[in-house]
């Protein structure tokens, strides 16, 4: 098979289905941080690495699809966007996935477990952030309407409203996770230190994951004003 049919074959008749696949991989990667925190908060540490198991097969599977996009596009693949583009897009949407196994791997190595009265706001940041990925991965999901309205019209105005909501979503977090800090910080002096700095450390990577949403989301503006 040439690489120009095996190209054909895994991008189909939209060139950008597989990298709506891979985000859906990821995106479901991150969606195991909030049940990981909760498994670590109980002390549950047999849960925590069966959801980090999962979570090491899914960025696998991420890093399949993604090594068959970057091999078999080629350069002169048609594609309505340019090619380097798509490629920034796809290393912003892996980054979802290493950053949730990340946040797992360091709470099971560290056997973290939050304070109590810092669970709640905790889970909520979390499912805030995840949430802002959710999002990015329904505006990859718009590519394929993009696509066939020639990337005009009021689809794209749609498009620009949905990364306007998910900037707002972003910017939510970022005022979860001052609250979360906050309350960690009002602890700390109780706490071993050396945890400490780890939960802070996990705080900041939770909010990475709504980051890098909102970087999908700024890729995916660029795009439209190209």
């Amino acid at each position: 098979m040439t690489v120009t049919s095996y190209a054909s074959r895994i991008f189909g008749r939209s060139p950008f289905k597989p990298l709506q696949v891979h985000i859906g991989i990821c995106n479901a990667c991150a969606e195991l941080v909030v049940p990981v925190l909760q498994a670590s908060n109980a002390g549950d540490w047999s849960e925590v690495q069966n959801l980090r198991v999962r979570m090491v097969e899914l960025e696998h599977d991420a890093d399949e699809i993604k090594r068959e996009i970057r091999t078999h596009l080629p350069k002169g693949f048609f594609l309505p966007v340019a090619r380097r583009d798509l490629l920034d897009l796809l290393t912003q949407q892996d980054q979802m996935a290493n950053k949730g196994k990340g946040i797992a791997g360091l709470l099971l190595g560290r056997k973290l477990r939050f304070p109590e009265p810092v669970q709640k706001g905790l889970i909520e940041f979390a499912q805030h952030c995840v949430a802002v990925d959710e999002r990015a991965k329904e505006l990859i999901g718009e590519l394929d309407e993009l696509l066939d309205t020639g990337f005009r019209g009021a689809e794209v105005k749609r498009v620009r409203a949905m990364i306007h909501e998910l900037d707002l979503a972003e910017r939510g977090c970022d005022a979860k996770e001052v609250e979360v800090r906050a309350e960690l910080f009002a602890l700390e002096h109780d706490l071993p230190a050396i945890d400490v700095v780890f939960m802070y450390r996990v705080i900041e990577w939770i909010g990475d994951l709504a980051n890098i949403g909102q970087r999908i989301g700024h890729r995916l503006e660029m795009l439209l004003a190209g």
